[in-house]
This record gives C-alpha cells, sequence and structure tokens, in this order.
C-alpha cells in the first residue's frame, strides 16, 4: 500500500471528488479560493495506490516574520473512519505546513457530531466520536465543543433547511400567516442578476447600520456572482407601492359598492364587508404615506445565496427597515428553498446559531423549520512546535478582542 501527496491538484479533480462526497460544502470548492483572495490558496490531493482518497483547498494566511497560518474551511474532505488514511493527511499537512513556514494549520472538517429539529432531544453520533478519536490520536488537537459564534472561525451550530416539494407544509402556523401578510402588501420575489447588485448592496448597508455590524459591499457581491455564474442566486423582494395603492383604492370602491347593495338583514355579510373596509382603507393610508416617499417599484429586502454540488449557502441577507412590517423575508426565504429544490439542491443552510439556540437569530430562523446541525468544531495541527503555544494564545487573544468590539 503506497501514500502519496500532491500540491497543485487540478480544480476539476479537486471539485469533482469534493461534490461526490457526503462532506460537500461550498467553502471546500476551488472558486472559494477566489472570493477569499486576500489568503494565499493551494489545493492538495490525497493519494493511496494511486487512488485520491482525500482532498484540501487550503488557505494561506500571511503573518509577520514571514510566517503563515493555514485554513482548511469545512475540510479535509476525506474518510475520517479511517485511521491509517487519517495518519497520513496529518503527517502530508505538517510537511506541506513547514514548506509555507506555517506556525500551525486550523481544520474544521464537515462532520457532525448532533442533527436535530429545536425541542428535540439527541445523542452525539457515536460514527463521529470514533472519527474524532482518530483525529486526537494523530495528533489533531480539538478545541472542544464550543457554543458560541465568536469562537471559531465557522459556526459550529447552523439552521439548515432540507428541501421538499412542498415546503411551507413544514412551516409553523404563524409563518405562513406572515407568507401571506407579505403577499398582502405586494410584495413579490423573484431572481435577480449583475444589474441588481447595487441594489441589494443598499439593503445590506442599512442591516450593517441598524445592527451596526459590518457586513460586505458592492464589489465584494459582485465579484461573488461573477465567479460563481448561475450558481449564485440573488433573490430579491420587490414592491411597486403605487401600482399596490391603486389596487386597494379599487378593492375599496368594490367593498363600498358591494356594502350599499347589501339589505340590512344581512347581517354577517355586512360585519363582513366593514371588517374588509377598515382593513383596505388602513392599508390605503399606510400606503399614501409610503408612495410620497417612494413613487417608483424598489428592492426592500434580498439575499445572497451559492451552490456547489447539491448543497447551497445562503451567506448574505439585507432589509430596508422601513418595510419590516412588509415581512418580505417570508416571502423571501420559501422562494429560495423553493428555487434550490427545483434545482435538485438538497439542503440550504440558513448560516449559523449560537449553540445556547436562545439567541435571536435561531429565534427568526425556527420561523423555517429548519434542522439544527452541532458540527465536531475545530483542530488545530501545530507545525511550528517551539512558536505553536504562543502563536495560538495570540490568535485566541485577537479573536476575543475582535468579538467584544
Amino acid at each position: 500500500m503506497t501514500y502519496t501527496y500532491k500540491v497543485g491538484i487540478s480544480k476539476e479533480e479537486h471539485d469533482n471528488f469534493a461534490k461526490a462526497s457526503d462532506q460537500t460544502n461550498l467553502l471546500q470548492s476551488s472558486d472559494w479560493a477566489q472570493v477569499k483572495d486576500n489568503w494565499g490558496n493551494e489545493r492538495l490531493g490525497f493519494y493511496k495506490d494511486g487512488q485520491l482518497i482525500a482532498s484540501a483547498s487550503v488557505l494561506i494566511k500571511a503573518l509577520p516574520l514571514g510566517m503563515t497560518m493555514l485554513y482548511i474551511p469545512r475540510g479535509p474532505i476525506m474518510d475520517y473512519s479511517k485511521a491509517e488514511d487519517v495518519a497520513f493527511v496529518i503527517s502530508s499537512l505538517k510537511k506541506f505546513g513547514k514548506t509555507k513556514r506555517a506556525l500551525f494549520i486550523k481544520f474544521d472538517p464537515a462532520l457532525l457530531l448532533k442533527q436535530y429539529h429545536i425541542g428535540e432531544e439527541t445523542e452525539e453520533i457515536t460514527e463521529t466520536l470514533a472519527k474524532l478519536k482518530n483525529l486526537e490520536e494523530n495528533g489533531a488537537e480539538w478545541t472542544g465543543r464550543t457554543m458560541e459564534i465568536a469562537q471559531s472561525i465557522q459556526p459550529r451550530f447552523q439552521a439548515n433547511v432540507y428541501t421538499q416539494a412542498d415546503m411551507t407544509a413544514t412551516f409553523p402556523k404563524h409563518t405562513k400567516r406572515l407568507m401571506k401578510d407579505a403577499n398582502t402588501r405586494g410584495v413579490v420575489t423573484s431572481r435577480g442578476n449583475l444589474s441588481d447588485v447595487q441594489a441589494f448592496a443598499d439593503v445590506v448597508a442599512l442591516t450593517e447600520s441598524r445592527k451596526g455590524v459590518a457586513l460586505r459591499n458592492h464589489d465584494y457581491f459582485k465579484k461573488m456572482m461573477e465567479i460563481y455564474g448561475d450558481d449564485a442566486y440573488l433573490h430579491l423582494a420587490k414592491v411597486n407601492l403605487s401600482k399596490r395603492l391603486e389596487e386597494y383604492k379599487e378593492q375599496l370602491a368594490q367593498i363600498e359598492k358591494d356594502l350599499s347593495e347589501t339589505e340590512e338583514h344581512q347581517k354577517k355579510r355586512l360585519t363582513k364587508l366593514t371588517q374588509q373596509k377598515n382593513s383596505v382603507s388602513k392599508y390605503i393610508t399606510e400606503f399614501e404615506e409610503f408612495v410620497e416617499k417612494y413613487p417608483d417599484e424598489l428592492i426592500i429586502a434580498g439575499i445572497l445565496s451559492v451552490r456547489f454540488g447539491n448543497v447551497m449557502e445562503m451567506l448574505y441577507a439585507g432589509m430596508n427597515d422601513e418595510f419590516k412590517k412588509f415581512y418580505p423575508q417570508y416571502s423571501l426565504y420559501p422562494k429560495v428553498f423553493e428555487d434550490a429544490f427545483n434545482d435538485d439542491i438538497i439542503w440550504a443552510n440558513m448560516g449559523g446559531v449560537e449553540g445556547t439556540l436562545d439567541d435571536g437569530l435561531t429565534k427568526f430562523k425556527s420561523n423555517f423549520n429548519p434542522m439544527i446541525e452541532e458540527y465536531i468544531g475545530e483542530f488545530n495541527i501545530p507545525v511550528n512546535k517551539v512558536l505553536y503555544k504562543l502563536s495560538t494564545w495570540a490568535y485566541d487573544m485577537r479573536k476575543k478582542l475582535r468579538s467584544n468590539h
């Protein structure tokens, strides 16, 4: 049995291996390195008797004094149950790390420790615990069962929606009600293209301002759309306020006509029509105020997602808070899931949540009945034994300071 590894395997060889595995993840797509162009990148292939058994797209961060840190997001992709393979991959990564003057290599494989719906109790997956043992016995240092998003580069907990033909059937009642409210207010969701990137960047900027966070800008979103092409999904929620206002006025005129033609003894009908009149009149007042400010159709929310193989990551979202009562997210998210299902995508990851599941992100994402997926977490492979402890301490301190900022 002969093991070998190669630096610089082709994009095709790496991506085909990643897509054929049960660990397919966008962050291990070869194009992700183009998105993260402030890092260097190499693709490594690991072979047993000439057959590719593992692959890793490695990001390389330059550090002072010519040193580096290596990071393999959601990788390497391999069968972690095979101890000999794990031993070879880790020893080979160390050798590669030395050629890059790496202090350490950080990786967070796509191995699930738990899967459950919110409120369910479940045990840790025994096969994953066995894979954890293989990693630790071969020199990978586990950072443990971290609970906070800020404690790791990639969230250890994520809310993931597995697609199916009638997604809305799985949603809670209040979600269906809010979907209906969005439709009543005239929210329409569709896929956008490069010409819509600026409008999307604008709503993301509004979200940044409201939440006090820094996300990304127009150039970044444009680059991502160009890199991934048809695999980039830009979903936009729009409203045409002037058009919707005219429709409400037509509805009101019809209701008033129906009321005038209704006899006094038709009490149930009169009550129903009166309620409809009050509701539509309320909408008219609300929309007249909006139309003065926004006479043309406008984008009020959006989501940028990217597929890789048969899976999808929902990466960035934004909303104009003036329209929060239009509930555009309840038009957007179901549309993303529907389009994903139609394109043979098996799951759409809504992103990370806190491990306590009591944060605002979890509360919002629970509206779409996601599967909570708990990954095994991060590992470090020491490369420079002299500086390793000091460098990981400095890395952890920097991360802590950034999360407290």
